[in-house]
């Protein structure tokens, strides 16, 4: 068979031919919107349509064209005063906007649960980052939102900090007070940054939760790919006009983004904001109240609990994304990571991600009735597949110590390292970076010292087959260290 000399291609089609409900992004869910919406045609000849810079075709990185008007429009759908598309993911736009705002040695405060790119931006720039800690909800076992006041404190810790990033929503469906925190940010002087990864669809519909734009980020990066209907890989950054060197902040794209981009990518993104202008409010309204009704009916008929809005005002959580479907399976006496593998072997559904607690469904605008009833069906089943050995559920809760930094992670990088075994690893100084993933949260980062409740940490996630990326041994045997 010639998918057997293949195996990329190969990998994809089986996913694909074995007709699993994705509950997971991308937001188009296998190009389902565009036949909801009769739109299928916009995909015909896709591979046809694969081009560079022709004349009549538009350059990404210098725009005069079709290019330019796509994102004139993006930026007017999303309430932006620039919008710039990004075809190297939102890892792209996280790099960017750290860059843009600031340089060498200088402090940035983010958040501890942010995601890799932010980590790995602030090695790009050689910053020097300041953490803020996230609220930990203890039954689910999983960090929410950033308070306000822990923002301020921060502020007044390093007045010298160059700029605020806040992760919002999280992966869970968690966000902060952004518009608050703002307020604080820029009455001292600072810029706000924020990964809107999960939040692309906000500003379509008012009952979800204000989009970072809106409530006075000066720049917000949203995965378009995650919730919205364009390709895997293809992000927007949003910019308000006023505090952001725009200029600068076009060298920076470019710097991290290929000088090749895929302009099929670059049209779905465009297709993406079409669908969104002509019927985003009413798809959402679907969307919304069917993901409320599938939570409303786990919180009712099951020993589950799925997040919703009675979260507010605790845990730093000031408003919930009612589109994310965030399962703490505790109450049943099945881990996140089993119910996961349940929900694929049983009934053929396959969820975003899973942790020690919890799984996690993208649902989308794609998403219709039957898919909704169907995954709801199947999590009130789950409780038949409950056994004594997952009742152990391995307990595996986040580490209850912050590391102590000791070298900055980008001086790090530089150091004369080796490796040991992890069991003797306390004490010792990181030379990489630790990420459960999914969802990519850094745990440990080059410079800081390892504690004992770590490595527990980590063991017990590669225990329960959660992978753990950059490190050198996925094994997590080793580690590697600083001399």
């Amino acid at each position: 068979m010639i998918y057997d000399d293949i195996p990329i291609l190969k990998s994809i089609k089986e996913y694909a031919d074995s007709e699993a409900l994705p509950f997971h992004m991308p937001g188009h869910k296998r190009g389902k919107i565009f036949n909801k919406l009769g739109l299928e045609y916009l995909l015909e000849n896709l591979i046809e349509m694969d081009t560079t810079e022709v004349p009549g075709v538009d350059n990404l990185h210098s725009p005069e064209g079709a290019v330019l008007e796509a994102q004139r429009r993006a930026a007017e759908a999303f309430g932006a005063d620039y919008t710039f598309f990004l075809i190297n993911g939102t890892t792209s736009g996280i790099y960017a906007m750290i860059l843009a705002v600031t340089k060498p040695g200088d402090k940035i405060l983010i958040p501890r649960n942010a995601h890799r790119s932010v980590v790995s931006g602030t090695i790009l720039g050689k910053l020097v980052p300041e953490y803020l800690m996230p609220e930990i909800d203890p039954y689910m076992g999983i960090p929410m939102g950033i308070k306000v006041s822990t923002v301020a404190e921060a502020l007044d810790h390093h007045p010298d900090a160059k700029a605020v990033f806040i992760t919002s929503p999280t992966y869970y469906g968690a966000c902060s007070d952004i518009e608050a925190i703002a307020k604080i940010v820029h009455d001292r002087g600072k810029l706000l940054l924020v990964d809107e990864a999960h939040g692309s669809h906000f500003p379509f519909h008012p009952e979800l939760p204000i989009s970072a734009i809106k409530a006075g980020a000066d720049m917000a990066a949203q995965s378009t790919h995650k919730t919205l209907a364009s390709m895997t890989g293809s992000s927007m950054l949003h910019v308000k006009d006023g505090r952001i060197d725009i200029d600068r902040l076009k060298f920076f794209l470019q710097l991290v983004q290929t000088t090749s981009p895929s302009h099929v990518m670059l049209a779905s993104l465009d297709v993406a904001r079409y669908i969104m202008e002509k019927h985003g409010h009413m798809i959402l309204e679907e969307c919304i109240k069917y993901s409320n009704m599938v939570r409303n009916e786990i919180n009712a008929k099951s020993p589950f609990y799925c997040l919703g809005k009675d979260k507010i005002n605790s845990y730093g959580i000031h408003d919930i994304d009612s589109t994310r479907i965030t399962i703490c399976l505790k109450g049943g006496g099945i881990s996140g990571v089993k119910g996961e593998e349940i929900l694929r072997n049983k009934y053929n559904i396959q969820v975003e991600m899973s942790d020690a607690r919890n799984i996690v469904a993208i649902s989308s605008i794609a998403d219709d009735e039957e898919s909704y009833m169907r995954l709801l069906r199947a999590v009130l089943d789950m409780g038949r597949w409950h056994n004594a050995e997952d009742e152990l559920l391995h307990e595996i809760r986040l580490p209850y110590s912050t590391p102590v930094c000791s070298i900055p992670p980008y001086e790090a990088l530089y150091r004369q390292v080796e490796y040991i075994d992890v069991e003797k690893s306390p004490g010792h100084i990181s030379a990489e970076m630790a990420v459960p993933y999914p969802p990519g949260i850094p745990v440990l980062m080059p410079g800081e010292y390892i504690e004992k409740d770590i490595v527990d940490y980590l063991r017990k996630c590669i225990g329960e087959g959660i992978k753990i990326s950059g490190v050198s041994d996925p094994k997590f045997n080793k580690i590697k260290v600083i001399k």
